[in-house]
């Protein structure tokens, strides 16, 4: 495989590896750059073990509320209408049967092929095509939309 160039600053051969992403890096200061955001860790599955999606390794020391998606997106919003409130976040989050639907693992694959995608628009419509989802995001619409 080849030596490979340092990922932060993209310029000197790296000489290490990221023990959490596996990531390269050249030196103590890339390094250290490297780490001022999230680490992440390769996402891998029995059944895609070449999956390019990334989560951030859980710290002990800073809880976050879910795993974020690497790949980037602009949030825009055309209808401030369309951006739920607090109380229905609440509510989803809060919601039993939403909380038992997500334990469907065909649906966390929908879910996450949705995330890790550069295209998640043309995912989504996809996954409306699936009964399981189409289900799931109706549960949603019913829980704030009560």
């Amino acid at each position: 495989m080849g030596p490979q160039v340092c990922q932060v600053c993209n310029e000197a051969q790296s000489k290490y590896k990221c023990p959490s992403c596996r990531a390269p890096y050249c030196s103590v200061p890339c390094f250290k750059k490297h780490k001022e955001t999230p680490c992440v860790s390769l996402l891998h599955s029995e059944d895609n073990p070449k999956s390019t999606c990334v989560l951030p390794v859980q710290s002990e020391e800073k809880p976050s509320a879910a795993p974020e998606s690497v790949v980037e997106r602009p949030v825009t919003v055309t209808e401030p209408s369309a951006v739920l409130k607090r109380e229905q976040l609440e509510a989803i989050a809060s919601s039993s049967e939403l909380r038992d639907a997500l334990k469907d693992e065909s649906l966390q694959k929908l879910i996450e092929s949705i995330d890790c995608s550069p295209d998640a628009e043309n995912e989504l419509d996809k996954a409306m095509d699936v009964e399981v989802f189409r289900l799931f995001t109706d549960k949603i619409l019913s829980t704030i939309n009560p």
